[in-house]
């Protein structure tokens, strides 16, 4: 399948790639379906680009890669809307608000959101956790 971006040129995918939102996003609670890119010669970063709207796409980053030692716990809820039966069926990724001053690049640390990657189920959750920030910065000086 072929999705032509704003932002990332043409995408191709499949189907099975395909990550599904139950609730959507906040904020893009509409949108359901979404892939998981990587970001081209850098490995640090990803795109999770929705596959009904070529316009909304975000910049996410894995949460160990910003901070080693997170940790969150997750409700019997969420484990069982996402399905997750084993730790390691869960990614962990957090968005990242970009800008042109690289000290200024922050990830929300405190809506992180879930992939089951094996039952291709997703969900942002927002933590009741005050050790974590919206806006932390991803590079120090």
């Amino acid at each position: 399948m072929e999705l032509i971006t704003k932002y990332h040129g043409t995408i191709e995918y499949k189907e099975e790639e395909i990550i599904y939102f139950k609730k959507g996003i906040p904020g893009f609670q509409n949108l359901k379906k979404f892939v998981l890119l990587p970001v081209e010669e850098n490995d640090f970063f990803s795109v999770l680009h929705s596959v009904e709207d070529n316009n909304i796409g975000f910049i996410v980053v894995s949460s160990f890669n910003v901070k080693k030692d997170y940790e969150i716990e997750l409700n019997d809820t969420v484990l069982k809307e996402l399905n997750i039966k084993e730790e390691k069926d869960v990614s962990i990724f957090n968005t990242v608000t970009l800008n042109s001053e690289v000290s200024k690049i922050t990830s929300n640390l405190k809506a992180p959101i879930l992939i089951n990657i094996k039952d291709r189920l997703g969900e942002q959750i927002i933590l009741n956790d005050e050790k974590y920030e919206i806006k932390y910065p991803l590079f120090k000086e």
